[in-house]
């Protein structure tokens, strides 16, 4: 098993709190796997429940005390995986940790949209949420060294870093998985919670967003090629943006009147996905989308990174009319840091006029040589 950099703090979130853990994630990035090593590491009689299961759903869906009583007594812990197909689970949850203050819960979701829903509104001071992502740069780390992680640096940025796609050794089974996932699974959540009209939308719509990604998206475009309303396609964003496929990025604007700030920047959490779905698994230096793949590849590496640290930064890109961009942007105690990423080269001439707009800022350039303290343990890595 690949060691999960959040594990720890779900466990002492789990013992030494009187808090439930709800654990968000895509599907297949391993939240059942971690769920069940850290209750067997915590060896307390635990109840563990498959929320596809009816027999169970049905018992904690009912709002009624006594039945779960009966299901849950005698038990320290509880366990619920898919905890989103239980009917109103969030109140239910809330009648058993109302009533048994002792109990522990752990949860885990694939679909923040739903189990979201569900849960937070009754259960409000009642929990930590915490994401699970695909296999991030650090977690790697632990197994390898820095030299073998970038000698695989391409085979990140062409298949991703879903757990399994980390233990197949051959190519076509790696593309194999990932279109599997991307047929079978990717968007099952919207369908059987959202109401779609135009379920087959969704998959010319991602393929769209994949051909654009690091790239200021235009709703009205979008719309016009898919033949559906500007605000249409900005509901189906938000629905695969809460169930784990992609994530936004918009425009950081003091309100200087040379910035850009109306369009956002869309990117996907796993770059394995993105290239299934465009049917692109071409090596780096025959594609022109290189640059794109790496830019994307570090912000949900940074992303990875600042959550499982509990670091908490605002995150935008920077554009001005003049044409000098920035691909990203951190907020958070009180500085302002700007970070160009490059792929071929180590140099960027949007720095200057980042620092001419805000002299107390800070600016760097992300490249291969010093890419590993910006996506992992600063400390670590850093230049004696």
């Amino acid at each position: 098993m690949i060691p999960r950099i959040i594990e720890k703090l779900i466990t002492e979130r789990l013992l030494h709190t009187t808090k439930s853990v709800v654990l968000y994630g895509p599907r297949q990035v391993g939240k059942t796997t971690l769920a069940h090593h850290i209750l067997d590491q915590l060896t307390l009689k635990t109840l563990r429940i498959n929320a596809d299961e009816k027999i169970y759903s049905d018992v904690l869906a009912s709002r009624d005390l006594n039945k779960m009583n009966q299901l849950i007594q005698g038990y320290e812990v509880l366990f619920i995986d898919e905890a989103q197909r239980v009917e109103n689970i969030g109140i239910n949850l809330k009648i058993i940790i109302d009533h048994h203050p002792e109990m522990k819960v752990l949860a885990t979701g694939s679909s923040s949209f739903d189990l979201a829903n569900k849960i937070s509104e009754p259960l409000t001071g009642r929990i930590w949420s915490f994401h699970l992502f695909p296999i991030s740069c650090e977690e790697l780390l632990l197994q390898t060294t820095p030299f073998e992680y970038h000698r695989n640096l391409e085979t990140y940025l062409l298949y991703g870093t879903y757990p399994e796609i980390l233990s197949y050794p051959l190519e076509k089974d790696k593309i194999a998985y990932l279109q599997q996932i991307s047929q079978a699974s990717l968007y099952k959540d919207i369908l059987e919670f959202a109401d779609i009209k135009h379920a087959n939308k969704i998959t010319k719509l991602l393929q769209l967003l994949a051909y654009q990604a690091g790239n200021e998206v235009s709703l009205s475009e979008l719309g016009n090629s898919l033949e559906l309303s500007k605000e249409t396609v900005n509901r189906y964003i938000d629905l695969l943006e809460k169930s784990f496929v992609i994530f936004r990025l918009s425009g950081f604007s003091r309100n200087l009147r040379k910035e850009v700030s109306k369009m956002d920047k869309i990117y996907f959490y796993d770059l394995g996905i993105r290239n299934s779905l465009i049917g692109n698994f071409t090596p780096l230096h025959l594609r022109n989308d290189a640059g794109s793949l790496w830019e994307n590849f570090l912000i949900i590496e940074r992303m990875k990174y600042n959550h499982y640290h509990q670091l908490y930064r605002n995150t935008y890109f920077w554009r001005v009319y003049t044409g000098a961009e920035i691909d990203y942007i951190e907020e958070g105690e009180g500085n302002l840091h700007a970070y160009e990423f490059k792929w071929k080269s180590k140099s960027s001439r949007s720095g200057d006029s980042w620092l001419k707009a805000y002299p107390d800022a800070h600016f760097s350039v992300i490249h291969q040589e010093n890419y590993l303290p910006f996506i992992s343990d600063p400390e670590r890595f850093a230049v004696p």
